[in-house]
């Protein structure tokens, strides 16, 4: 007689365990890039509003102005964190991409005004883009756990903005450069990390993901677009 065969419940039960896990990083990283696409609409909006805004009161107190708005974007990152598993959060998102485009309107009136600022900002998005199909294209394809960059970037991330900080009282071109090309790596590095939390099961909450990867494309943009202004904007 054959020795019946009774199936390890143990085996089952962490089969069922891990395909459960594979579908919720899924849907997880679809609502994370569904909610990204949707957060570049409020930025588009705003941004054509602020290409037709005067920013003479920011010209005029730069400091202040610059204080003000770092402090009104970092109230917004912990009401978002706050609220990330309700309604309110998504809707407190695309209300901060919207503000953020519309901060984009004193960079895209300067570059709107060289002869090349329409291809520069065309570069800029492109090269944007390029960079975030690359990296979230390698966490996602090697299904490696960049978990060890933690740290890096916690550290990486302080330093650029004690950098900022600073350099909204030095006013230094130098340092500007220096700070934006800190932004493009460090947002590239951003992406790459996030995405593999999500492909690794360590980010659980699409809110969450989306506003650091939406910062990260927000960062490497205006980073990579003062870069080009800078080194081949065309004057004349």
């Amino acid at each position: 007689m054959q020795p019946e065969l009774i199936p390890n419940q143990n085996s089952f039960g962490a089969a069922v365990g891990s395909e459960q896990l594979v579908v919720q990083q899924q849907r997880v990283l679809r609502n994370t890039y569904l909610l990204l696409a949707l957060s570049l609409i409020p930025t588009g909006i705003g941004a054509l509003v602020g290409i037709n805004l005067n920013f003479g009161f920011m010209r005029a107190s730069p400091i202040v102005a610059s204080l003000v708005l770092m402090a009104a974007i970092y109230g917004m990152f912990f009401a978002i964190e706050k609220n990330r598993d309700s309604g309110l959060g998504v809707a407190l998102l695309l209300a901060l991409t919207f503000g953020l485009g519309v901060l984009l309107g004193p960079l895209l009136q300067v570059a709107l005004g060289l002869s090349n600022g329409g291809q520069l900002v065309a570069l800029a998005a492109g090269g944007t883009a390029a960079v975030f199909f690359a990296m979230a294209g390698i966490a996602t394809v090697t299904r490696k756990d960049f978990g060890f960059m933690t740290n890096f970037l916690a550290v990486g991330g302080i330093v650029i903005m004690l950098a900022v900080v600073a350099n909204i009282f030095f006013a230094s071109p130098v340092m500007h450069l220096t700070i934006c090309g800190a932004f493009v790596l460090f947002s590239s590095a951003m992406i790459l990390w996030q995405v593999s939390r999500i492909v690794q099961g360590g980010e659980t909450n699409y809110v969450s993901a989306t506003l650091t990867l939406y910062m990260s494309i927000y960062n490497l943009f205006t980073s990579l677009l003062q870069l080009l202004m800078a080194f081949t904007g065309n004057r004349d």
